[in-house]
């Protein structure tokens, strides 16, 4: 016996009810979000067949604006999401992790009433080990005429975004976005190459028991956050005995950590927790990317009731001074990270 899918809705009936709420609307913005999970799929198809493919897997010659050698696959995400949302004209200006500069799309045919920043494979170092990676993407609205568009129109805080959403590629792709009217998941169907409804409305939990960070950098991190991740460890509250690091008390979280960001955010998303990624000595303005992860998940997480911090305030309200600015990134279930937030905000007197 063959059995139906649950839901039949498409992300691309999804998004027409969406643009019904909007009497006035263009179509722009259902055309734009039509391309990208197209080049989702495109990249879904060849991130399946790494170890299959000659010339697919590993490093290429190339660095990226960071320093950071551009994986073959990066490089093929890349061209895929630039060649799909630089057709139609919707979008004026595209930026990328890997790029140094803002792409200037071509708008004769056009309205070009959109800029989309994106990371096109997220945690693409880990794809020779199967670990599932993702493609993250925010959109704005360029506020300037076309025939004047500055930095301005780029660099925009979290809070003027339209939409976001992030794809994952893992044992099934999963595509999911919020436009400000709950956050939405689509699994794709490679039987008939559509996406389909399969988690609508996603909330996450109010508070968690799970913490997710890289814990190989606590030599680098500040005693305030090493203080942080002991409690998150132990348990809030839990003092050290005379015994060095033993706690006298308290429940602590479970760690849970694959090492892609994407990963780690989705399974939180879904079942609670918080995702850290504190400054470092060698990074002390934090190393994720405002524009192309840090601010498009935070819009996702604050649409499922969860929060979104640098720390000291809400990742939306970051004004970028850059395409490529860094930021320390505490992200998830609300509770978790507003009691992180205010621990780190009052410093070491608070601990």
């Amino acid at each position: 016996m063959t059995l139906a899918p649950k839901n039949l809705q498409t992300i691309e009936s999804h998004v027409l009810d969406l643009q019904r709420l909007h009497p006035s609307a263009s179509g722009d913005f259902t055309s734009l979000l039509n391309d990208i999970s197209f080049a989702a799929k495109v990249v879904s198809r060849d991130v399946t067949k790494a170890g299959l493919v000659e010339d697919i897997l590993g490093a290429t010659d190339e660095e990226n604006v960071q320093g950071e050698v551009i994986q073959k696959l990066d490089d093929f995400a890349i061209s895929v999401f630039l060649k799909c949302l630089g057709r139609r004209g919707q979008v004026c200006i595209m930026g990328s992790e890997e790029l140094a500069d803002p792409v200037f799309a071509d708008t004769s045919q056009g309205t070009g009433k959109y800029i989309v920043v994106f990371d096109p494979l997220d945690g693409s170092s880990n794809i020779d080990a199967n670990v599932s990676v993702g493609t993250i993407f925010g959109i704005w609205k360029r506020k300037s005429r076309l025939a004047q568009i500055n930095q301005d129109d780029l660099l925009q805080p979290g809070r003027e975004l339209v939409a976001s959403g992030y794809i994952i590629y893992g044992s099934s792709t999963m595509f999911v976005y919020t436009a400000g009217k709950g956050v939405h998941g689509f699994t794709l169907d490679p039987s008939i190459g559509e996406f389909l409804l399969s988690h609508e409305n996603i909330m996450t939990p109010f508070q968690s028991q799970i913490y997710s960070v890289n814990e190989a950098y606590e030599p680098r991190w500040s005693p305030e956050v090493r203080e942080v991740l002991r409690q998150l460890k132990y348990g809030r509250g839990s003092k050290l005995s005379t015994r060095k690091d033993a706690p006298t008390e308290g429940a602590g979280m479970s760690s849970r950590y694959i090492g892609s960001l994407v990963a780690d955010f989705h399974r939180n998303l879904l079942y609670g927790g918080i995702y850290l990624y504190p400054p470092t000595t060698s990074h002390p303005n934090g190393k994720l990317r405002l524009m192309c992860e840090a601010a498009p998940l935070a819009l996702i997480v604050e649409n499922a009731g969860g929060y979104a911090s640098d720390g000291q305030r809400p990742i939306l309200d970051v004004t970028p001074d850059d395409l490529h600015m860094r930021v320390p990134l505490y992200i998830g279930s609300r509770e978790d990270v507003m009691w992180v937030e205010t621990l780190l905000s009052k410093g070491s007197s608070a601990l």
